[in-house]
């Protein structure tokens, strides 16, 4: 019996010191597993290699059933470890809640609350009133901030919203803002 076969089988036995035995033993093989997972993943993956390893790993010891017969019945269910977690990440990255496909901008380089010149002033206008249409709470949010200079915690307590309701709003119009005001700057 290879010592990963005997490690698991302490592991089974529940030998609290056999997991730490275990893993300088696999890592390395459950790395390369991990990067060949991920190597066939969408740009843009926020898990890193290591960090799938950690989550399988922590699934594998922590599970009821772990009854591993040999060291190919632990990497196949590595494997299945790691194929799960990738899924459940996808899935929730495209939740609406977080997203949902929505790319990425860093709204703090967007600053509509600044002095601006009259061209700006006309269009950001335009857009407001634009945005009116389908987000009034928006586009009043905007003026707010933009016309009347207030912070976002100001306008939100003149419009009767919690805090976390204002950053939302805001975020939602300001980046609506912001690609309104690129089609017409």
């Amino acid at each position: 019996m290879s010592d990963v076969t005997s490690l698991l089988s302490a592991i089974d036995r529940r030998d609290p010191k056999a997991a730490e035995e275990l893993l300088p033993l696999v890592y390395e093989e459950l790395r390369k597993l991990a990067a060949q997972k991920m190597a066939n993943e969408a740009s843009g993956q926020t898990l890193q290699p290591a960090a799938l390893v950690q989550e399988a790993w922590l699934r594998l010891v922590r599970a009821e059933d772990r009854g591993f017969q040999n060291r190919a019945h632990f990497f196949a269910a590595a494997a299945e470890a790691m194929r799960r977690i990738l899924v459940e990440n996808a899935r929730r990255k495209q939740r609406l809640k977080h997203g949902g496909g929505q790319r990425r901008m860093d709204l703090s380089q967007v600053d509509v609350a600044a002095a601006s010149d009259d061209e700006t002033v006309l269009a950001v206008s335009e857009a407001i009133d634009k945005l009116a249409s389908h987000d009034s709470l928006g586009a009043e949010l905007i003026r707010l901030r933009f016309f009347a200079g207030l912070s976002n915690a100001e306008a939100g307590e003149l419009l009767g919203l919690p805090e976390r309701t204002a950053k939302r709003t805001w975020a939602y119009a300001r980046a609506w803002l912001y690609e309104e005001l690129k089609k017409t700057l």
